[in-house]
C-alpha cells in the first residue's frame, strides 16, 4: 500500500556526495521531508545555503524548487532522532585485493548506532553504498547491533538498497527506475523501504526483495553483466575492423533485435569507465577466486575493455607515426560528468605521449581533474576549445560522445587548409558530409578501420 502524503517518513541521508545529494533533493522533491548529512561542513553549508554541493544535471533545479523540505547537518544525533529512515551512501574504496573496503560504512554506522542508541521507536537503517556479499549481515550489522544495543529485526530494521544509476543522469534514474532491489533484514523493514520508493519515483519499478546476501552479489552481478555487454560488442567492432565491407553497427543492432540479447549496453564504441564498472568487475572477479569459482567470462571482459585504448593507437599508427599532434577530445569517462576515474581519453592521451605523439586534450567539463592526473607529461598540453585543438593537430579522436563535439562546423576539420584524420568511434560525424574537409575513420568499420588494422 503507497503511503499517503501526511503520512510520509522523515528520512535522512547520509554522505551528500555524487549520489548523496540528488537522493535527498529527489526524496524532497515527492513531498518528503529530508535531513542530510555529511562531515564535510562545506557539502552542509552549500546545501542549507540553497546550493548544489557537487555539479549533476537537474540537481540545482530540484534543490531550488524544494528548500523547504531539505536541510543539511554535521549532527549524528541531529539527522537520526529527526528521521525514521537513514540511507547511508557513503565510498566503499577498492582494496588491494579489488575487493570493496567497509571502512567509511562502519564510521557511519558506529555514529548512527550512537545515536540510536538514546533514541526511542523503530528506525530503518538502509545501506546505499555497494557492498561485497555477505558484508550487511556480517560486520555492518553487529556494528549497528553494538553501538545502538539494540537488535536488528527487533527494534531496528537493516536493509541494502544500492541505486543502478549513472553520473550525468543521476536524478533522472533515481526517479525513472527499471527495478528497486531491496535487501531486507524482516519484512516490517522491507515494507517500510518500498514505501518510499512507491512514492518517490515517476515510473512504476518492479519491486525485488529478498534476503541481504542475495540483494549483495545481485547489484555486483547486474553491472557485471552489463560490462560483458559492452565487451562483446567492442570485440564484435574488432573483427569488423578487419574485414573490409563490415560494420559493428549493424551487426550489433540485428543482433540486439533479438529478445534473448536486447540492445542495450550493445554498442560497439569504447570501452566502459568510470567509478563503478570497471571495479565491479573487478571485485566480482575477486569473489569467485576467493569462494574458488570460476569467473573467467569477468576476467575476460576485463581484458577486452583494456585492449580498446590499443585499437585507437593501431589507428593512429598505421596512418601516422610519431611526433605528429593528436587531438584527444574527451577526458570524463561519459559525458555531462567531470569523473575522469578510468576514462578511456585520460588512457589513451597518457599512452600516445609515452609513444611519442604530441598530446591535445579538450573537454567541456573535465580538464582540471584530467590535468591532475596527467600533468606529469610534458608531450601533453590543453586547450579549452575544442576547436582550437583540432586547428593544431593532424589527428582528432573523439573519446566522449558530448553533444558539444558533435555540434562542431565540418569546416572545422579543414581548418587553415590542413586535412586531418578524425576517428570517430562514437559515430559524432557523418562520413559523406566529412569528407569535403577530413579522412572519417570509424572504428567497427572495415573500409576504414582496414589497413590500420593490417599494420597493427
Amino acid at each position: 500500500m503507497v503511503v499517503a502524503p501526511r503520512e510520509l517518513p522523515v528520512l535522512s541521508v547520509v554522505g551528500l556526495g555524487k549520489l548523496g545529494s540528488p537522493m535527498a533533493a529527489v526524496f524532497a522533491s515527492k513531498g518528503f521531508q529530508v535531513i542530510g548529512l555529511d562531515v564535510n561542513k562545506n557539502f552542509v553549508d552549500a546545501l542549507n545555503a540553497g546550493r548544489a554541493p557537487v555539479i549533476e544535471p537537474e540537481l540545482q533545479e530540484l534543490i531550488d524548487q524544494n528548500r523547504g523540505h531539505i536541510r543539511a547537518t554535521t549532527d549524528w544525533v541531529d539527522a537520526v532522532h529527526g528521521s525514521s529512515i537513514t540511507f547511508i551512501i557513503v565510498p566503499t574504496p577498492s582494496g588491494p585485493d579489488a575487493m570493496f573496503s567497509n571502512r567509511y560504512l562502519l564510521s557511519a554506522l558506529q555514529e548512527i548506532g550512537k545515536a540510536l542508541s538514546t533514541k526511542q521507536g523503530y528506525h530503518v537503517v538502509v545501506v546505499t553504498s555497494t557492498v561485497m556479499p555477505g558484508s550487511t549481515e556480517g560486520e555492518l550489522k553487529a556494528c549497528l547491533e553494538h553501538w545502538s544495543g539494540r537488535k536488528v529485526g527487533l527494534e531496528i530494521g537493516l536493509c541494502y538498497n544500492p541505486e543502478f544509476i549513472a553520473l550525468g543522469s543521476v536524478v533522472r534514474d533515481m526517479l525513472h527506475p527499471d527495478m528497486i532491489l531491496i535487501g531486507q533484514s524482516d519484512e516490517k523493514a522491507g515494507e517500510a523501504l518500498e514505501n518510499v520508493y512507491r512514492h518517490s519515483t515517476n515510473t512504476s519499478p518492479e519491486f525485488h526483495r529478498m534476503n541481504l546476501v542475495n540483494a549483495e552479489l545481485c547489484k555486483i552481478s547486474v553491472n557485471t553483466y552489463v560490462t560483458t555487454k559492452i565487451s562483446y560488442a567492442n570485440m564484435i567492432g574488432g573483427m569488423c575492423d578487419r574485414l573490409p565491407g563490415a560494420d559493428a553497427d549493424v551487426v550489433t543492432a540485428a543482433v540486439g533485435a533479438d529478445s534473448r540479447i536486447g540492445r542495450k549496453y550493445l554498442k560497439p564504441a569504447l570501452g566502459y569507465g568510470g567509478p563503478c564498472f570497471p571495479r565491479d568487475n573487478k571485485a566480482f572477479s575477486a569473489l569467485g577466486r576467493k569462494l574458488g569459482v570460476n569467473t573467467a567470462l569477468a576476467e575476460a571482459t576485463d581484458a577486452i575493455n583494456n585492449y580498446q585504448v590499443q585499437r585507437l593507437i593501431c589507428a593512429v599508427e598505421g596512418r601516422v607515426g610519431p611526433p605528429a599532434t593528436v587531438a584527444v577530445l574527451g577526458m570524463s569517462y561519459k559525458p555531462k560528468t567531470g569523473v575522469v576515474e578510468e576514462s578511456q581519453g585520460v588512457e589513451l592521451a597518457s599512452e600516445l605521449a609515452q609513444i611519442g605523439y604530441r598530446v591535445i586534450i579538450s573537454d567541456p567539463m573535465a580538464l582540471p581533474a584530467a590535468k591532475a592526473v596527467l600533468d606529469n607529461s610534458p608531450a601533453i598540453t590543453v586547450e579549452e576549445d575544442a576547436a582550437g585543438a583540432i586547428e593544431a593537430a593532424d589527428v582528432v579522436i573523439f573519446t566522449t560522445a558530448w553533444a558539444e563535439f558533435a555540434k562542431l562546423p565540418l569546416a572545422t576539420f579543414g581548418a587553415g587548409g590542413k586535412r586531418r584524420m578524425v576517428i570517430d568511434p562514437w559515430s559524432l560525424f557523418n562520413a559523406k558530409s566529412l569528407a569535403e574537409y577530413a579522412d572519417l575513420v570509424k572504428p567497427g568499420v572495415g573500409s576504414t578501420m582496414t589497413a590500420a588494422a593490417a599494420a597493427a
